[in-house]
C-alpha cells in the first residue's frame, strides 16, 4: 500500500502570536498569562486543600485565628484580634483597584495616569509585604509562650479568669546550669545549636508552684469550642510531664497549637508573598517602560494589562487564603 501524505492548504494560517488570528479574541500573550494562571490557581487550589484537610483532621488542637493574630502596629500588648490582618487584605484589594484604574487609562493612551495609578499599585504591594514580614516576625517571636509534654502535648498557661499568662508573668530564674560554650566543647555546641528557650522546663515548674492563680489550659477544644482548662491538681500532674519551652512558631514546635498550622502558615502565606513581591517587581519593569514611553511608541498599553491579570489573580487568591486561614 503506498503512503498517503496530507499537506496543509497553503490559504490556512497556524496561530503564530500575531494578530492576525487571534483565538477567544486574546493575543498570544494574553492567553499566555490566562495559562499561567489557571496552572497557578490549581497549585493554591492543592496547598489549600491539604490545610483543609489537615485541620478536619486535627480539628480538637488547631489554634483560634483570633488568639494568634492579635498584634497591631505600635499597640503593644492591646489585643487586636484581626485587625491588621484585615487592614492589609483592604491595602491589597485597593491595590487592584488602582490597577484596574491603569488597565483603563491605558486603553485610552493616557501615560500620566497610567504611571500614577501603576506606582499606587506598586506602594500597595511594597505595604502588603511588608506588613506580612511583619507578622511573620510577631509569629516566629510569639508572644505568651507554652510547654510541651512528653508525649507531644502543648500546654499554655492562663488566670482564673481564663486570660492567658505570659511565661515570664511567672517563670522564676534559677541558678545558672548552663555550660559556658567554649571552643573546646564542640559536642555541646552541636547540641545547643538550636537557639534557646528564655526558661528552663524548671524555672517554669518552679514558677508555676510559687504562683497558685495560675492554671493550665490545653490545646483541646471543648463542646463550646473553648481551650479546656484544667484545675490545679490537674495542672500539676500536666506540668510535671513537661519537656520543652516553646516560645513562637517555627516549622518543629508551635506554642499556638498544632504544629502543622505553623508549617502550612508559613508554606502558604510564603508562598503568596513570593507571588506578591514578584509581582511588584514585574510592575516596576512596566512603570519605568510607561514613564519611557515604550507604550506610548506602539499605542498599546497591552503589557499593563497583562500585568493587571496576573496582579488581580494575586488579589483573589489573598481572598480565599485569609478565609481559610483567618477567619473559618
Amino acid at each position: 500500500m503506498g503512503a498517503t501524505v496530507t499537506t496543509a492548504n497553503n490559504d490556512e494560517k497556524t496561530w503564530g502570536g500575531g494578530h492576525e488570528i487571534q483565538p477567544l479574541g486574546s493575543s498570544y500573550g494574553k492567553m499566555m498569562m490566562w495559562f499561567f494562571i489557571v496552572s497557578d490557581a490549581l497549585t493554591f487550589s492543592g496547598f489549600l486543600g491539604a490545610y483543609g484537610f489537615s485541620r478536619f483532621k486535627f480539628i480538637e488542637t488547631w489554634p483560634l485565628a483570633d488568639e494568634v493574630f492579635t498584634h497591631f502596629p505600635f499597640m503593644h500588648g492591646v489585643p487586636a484580634p484581626m485587625y491588621y490582618v484585615a487592614l492589609m487584605t483592604f491595602i491589597l484589594i485597593f491595590s487592584s483597584v488602582t490597577m484596574v484604574l491603569a488597565v483603563d487609562a491605558g486603553h485610552q493612551l493616557k501615560k500620566t495616569k497610567v504611571a500614577i495609578y501603576m506606582f499606587l499599585t506598586i506602594i500597595g504591594g511594597f505595604i502588603f509585604v511588608g506588613s506580612q514580614a511583619w507578622e511573620w516576625k510577631n509569629f516566629i517571636k510569639g508572644e505568651y509562650g507554652a510547654v510541651e509534654t512528653v508525649g507531644g502535648s502543648l500546654l499554655q498557661f492562663v488566670d482564673k479568669d481564663g486570660k492567658r499568662v505570659a511565661l515570664a508573668d511567672f517563670a522564676v530564674k534559677l541558678p545558672e546550669q548552663r555550660e559556658a560554650l567554649t571552643r573546646s566543647h564542640s559536642t555541646w555546641f552541636m547540641e545547643e545549636a538550636e537557639s534557646q528557650p528564655s526558661f528552663t522546663v524548671a524555672e517554669v515548674q518552679a514558677g508555676f508552684k510559687a504562683h497558685p492563680e495560675v492554671l493550665i489550659r490545653t490545646e483541646k477544644l471543648d463542646a463550646n469550642k473553648k481551650k479546656t482548662i484544667l484545675t490545679r491538681e490537674d495542672s500539676e500532674k500536666h506540668l510535671a510531664t513537661a519537656k520543652y519551652v516553646v516560645e513562637g512558631a517555627n516549622l518543629i514546635r508551635n506554642e499556638y497549637g498544632n504544629k502543622l498550622f505553623a508549617d502550612f502558615f508559613f508554606f502558604i502565606t510564603g508562598f503568596h508573598g513570593f507571588h506578591v513581591f514578584s509581582g511588584v517587581i514585574i510592575n516596576i519593569i512596566i512603570f519605568f517602560n510607561v514613564l519611557l514611553g515604550t507604550y506610548e511608541k506602539r499605542r498599546s498599553y497591552e503589557m499593563v494589562e497583562k500585568v493587571g491579570l496576573y496582579w488581580h489573580f494575586v488579589d483573589l487568591v489573598w481572598v480565599f487564603v485569609f478565609t481559610v486561614f483567618y477567619l473559618v
